[in-house]
């Protein structure tokens, strides 16, 4: 399993069944000969997310009840090829209980599409992250801490209702012992797949229900487990026109020159607020003006416009296949939130350069520190904007009138004036 998990231990409860879909999984895949490189996981918000740093595969963590609906999106835009040796990964979606019927339209839509990617509900009968409220799939009877004398309506039938919406794989396990071979079976399936894997939270579930078990309560609630298969017909593939790669039709006009041969990552923080993403965007827009391939990932607290706001952005004259930063060449600084944020990957930092807004207190580093006023010279509002500019014409890792050229072009040069800086 090490070669698909990047830490043995995993991030849930003793006793919890999450742990056994993991290790299932990853026996499923081995089965099949996959790499970590062959997988994209995509994962919902709930306790089964968490996984994501403990997996060597692509990951994307999405939006409560959206994980199928961005997992549709990466699946239809991969080529058609499938498996092991070729460039088309298994498109796996984790999912809980809670966020399968907040997104039910998601997985029918899907399932009618036949869209190829395999969806596994972590099905615990109840909202195990946020406390023990009950979903759309808690059986008749099941305590919650809302029922506590007993949940008053029917479950849905998840294999059913994708059956009936078209899918031409579903199943459902009660998730114990060695299920892999279901699961293995799902993922060879050239169109949609879904497989419900029953559970009980040890949380929750087992606190209201201290006499249950899992097989008995499975029966009791109609849980039937099996493995369900509907008319076999073609995965959907989207016409060559729409797939058409941006490697091959560019998506922003190559004016200027960069001089970047390799590859550089840089990380931006600042403040809520203050522009920090919508900075690193324009930034990513001018580099690929620039003849670059670029990419960007924005990290801030669930309560937007609030605290830290940071984006870590890499620029490359190769195709990006790999977002990681686990030593940036360069970290901009804004902010107070932003510094609060980075300090420990500052302090990790042994190379590279460190930009520090004259505001901030010079932290714990073995990176090269340089300081400017990015707040006195552009107010708080455009800091971000201003560091990315001084960062640009000090490195010429692109040409600051690119830069300048794209901020001037988008929807809030209107109301930033560059001229001076």
């Amino acid at each position: 399993m090490n070669g698909f998990l990047i830490k043995p231990e995993l991030p849930y409860c003793k006793g919890c069944g999450h742990h056994l879909i993991v290790r299932n999984t990853v026996k499923a895949l081995e089965a099949l000969g996959a790499s970590p490189l062959d997988v994209v996981l995509v994962t919902d918000i709930g306790c089964h997310g968490i996984v994501d740093g403990h997996f060597a595969t692509h990951t994307v963590h999405g939006l409560h009840g959206r994980s199928v609906a961005l997992a549709a999106g990466i699946a239809m835009g991969l080529p058609p090829q499938k498996g092991p040796g070729t460039s088309r990964p298994y498109v796996i979606v984790y999912i809980g209980d809670g966020g399968a019927t907040i997104g039910l339209q998601h997985i029918l839509e899907v399932a009618r599409m036949n869209v190829d990617l395999t969806v596994v509900v972590h099905n615990n009968m109840l909202y195990g992250m946020t406390g023990g409220q009950p979903s759309g799939l808690t059986p008749t009877g099941f305590r919650t801490v809302l029922t506590p004398q007993g949940y008053p309506l029917p479950h849905h039938d998840l294999p059913r209702l994708v059956l009936d919406a078209g899918a031409p794989f579903a199943a459902r396990v009660v998730g114990l012992g060695d299920f892999s071979d279901v699961l293995r079976q799902a993922l060879e399936v050239e169109g949609f797949a879904l497989v419900e894997v029953l559970e009980i939270c040890v949380s929750y579930g087992v606190k209201m229900n201290p006499d249950l078990r899992l097989k008995e309560l499975a029966q009791e609630a109609g849980y039937e487990p099996g493995i369900w298969t509907g008319p076999s017909r073609p995965a959907f593939r989207p016409s060559r026109r729409e797939t058409s790669s941006l490697l091959d039709v560019p998506a922003v006009p190559c004016r200027y020159t960069s001089p970047l041969e390799g590859r550089m990552t840089l990380i931006l923080a600042g403040s809520a607020g203050e522009g920090v993403q919508q900075a690193a965007e324009l930034l990513a827009q001018a580099a690929m003006a620039s003849g670059l391939h670029a990419t960007k990932k924005g990290s801030y607290p669930v309560t937007v416009g609030v605290g830290f706001s940071t984006a870590e952005i890499v620029l490359s004259r190769a195709p990006v296949l790999y977002h990681g930063v686990p030593q940036p060449d360069a970290v901009i600084v804004t902010s107070a939130d932003g510094l609060a944020n980075q300090r420990e990957r500052i302090r990790r930092m042994t190379g590279g350069v460190l930009w520090l807004d004259a505001s901030l207190p010079v932290p714990e580093t073995g990176a090269e520190v340089r300081v400017a006023d990015f707040r006195g010279r552009a107010g708080a509002r455009n800091a971000a904007l201003y560091a990315l500019l001084t960062f640009l014409r000090e490195t010429g890792v692109i040409p600051a009138d690119a830069f300048l050229e794209t901020v001037r072009e988008s929807p809030i040069g209107k109301h930033v004036d560059v001229s001076g800086w």
